[in-house]
């Protein structure tokens, strides 16, 4: 995963204003397509009437589905496609592993158990949200805590951490599910863990929208200097980078655009592991370039996953079935044609 190999191979302006087109394009699909269908001339009035006065040319029920759902759900598929994609990237480069994800160090796991806990103790959708975001940052933080008895590189060691606390998660998870009430709790527990952005809402925009922020603006400015990680410490001491607190640094910021995007949409795989690659096949492995493009293209990823798990079947599919079954089949193909060059 060096930067001086590059797999570019158009300009990179062209590539993000691909890629920008095809995020607009994406909403603009989205935000059309559903059980209720709203006409492009209705949308574009909705949209003009919370910007001018305008007289009211569509059904008021169209417009209160397409303001507290449809578009909340289209902005929460972005945030948290552009959010886990993001911190894939940046796991794979600060870990110099192609196989890094965003639950490396257990923020998933963790969210999960806490959003379990909320829904055995019968808590509201809001409480169930920061819940699985508090334990998820809690959970990393006991990664980090514990990582420090291991021996050896800081990187090991919060892999390892990482294993152990991520597995303590999952266990506390299936014991919550073992004691659910199995009519009611264990069916919601078990649709949450699935993922979905079905009951997206306003609210729970703003809740990810500021956690989300605080870890890809750092993330997306820090971009040129995660490069020197991918070199090893000495190479980024001798350029007068403290590599370790540049790791420290990057790390916080990806896990907590993980734990943001896992509190609101529940345990969807695949998608911080597989668009880094995709990615990666247009902007190359400079990581100035490639998270920018990361973040559009797992904007548009999930954006369009979404609108399958909403439109393929009378009942909604989880989000999370659909993207392991979009995302394995992608990687797989990928490891075998980079296994055929070699």
């Amino acid at each position: 995963m060096g930067v001086q190999r590059n797999r570019q191979k158009l300009p990179y302006p062209s590539i993000l204003i691909l890629l920008g087109a095809a995020l607009l394009a994406a909403v603009a699909a989205s935000a059309a397509l559903g059980r209720y269908p709203i006409a492009p001339r209705e949308l574009a009035g909705i949209l003009l009437s919370r910007i001018v006065p305008i007289t009211p040319f569509w059904d008021p029920v169209q417009e209160s589905l397409f303001l507290q759902h449809r578009l909340p759900r289209i902005l929460l598929a972005c945030l948290v496609g552009g959010g886990l994609s993001a911190a894939g990237t940046a796991y794979q480069g600060v870990f110099q592993n192609p196989m890094a994800a965003p639950d490396i160090l257990g923020a998933s796991s963790g969210a999960g158990f806490g959003a379990a806990l909320a829904i055995l103790l019968g808590l509201g959708r809001g409480l169930t949200v920061a819940m699985a975001f508090g334990f998820g940052l809690l959970t990393v933080g006991a990664v980090v805590y514990t990582s420090r008895w291991v021996k050896g590189k800081q990187v090991l060691g919060l892999v390892l951490s990482g294993m152990i606390v991520s597995s303590l998660a999952s266990s506390g998870t299936s014991l919550i599910k073992l004691t659910a009430d199995p009519q009611n709790q264990l069916p919601a527990i078990t649709y949450w863990l699935m993922g979905s952005l079905n009951g997206a809402s306003p609210g729970d925009v703003w809740l990810s929208s500021v956690p989300m922020a605080l870890g890809l603006i750092p993330l997306l400015l820090l971009r040129w200097r995660i490069n020197l990680l991918t070199l090893g410490d000495e190479e980024a001491r001798s350029m007068g980078v403290n590599a370790r607190a540049l790791r420290t640094v990057v790390l916080l910021c990806a896990t907590l655009a993980t734990a943001a995007s896992v509190a609101v949409s529940g345990m969807i795989g695949w998608v911080g592991l597989v668009v880094p690659h995709l990615a990666r096949r247009l902007a190359g492995e400079d990581y100035s370039r490639l998270l920018p493009a990361a973040v559009l293209f797992g904007a548009v990823f999930l954006l369009l996953v979404d609108d399958l798990s909403r439109s393929l079947m009378a009942s909604e599919i989880p989000i999370g079935i659909l993207t392991s079954f979009v995302g394995a089949p992608f990687f797989l193909y990928f490891i075998a044609r980079d296994g055929e060059r070699h």
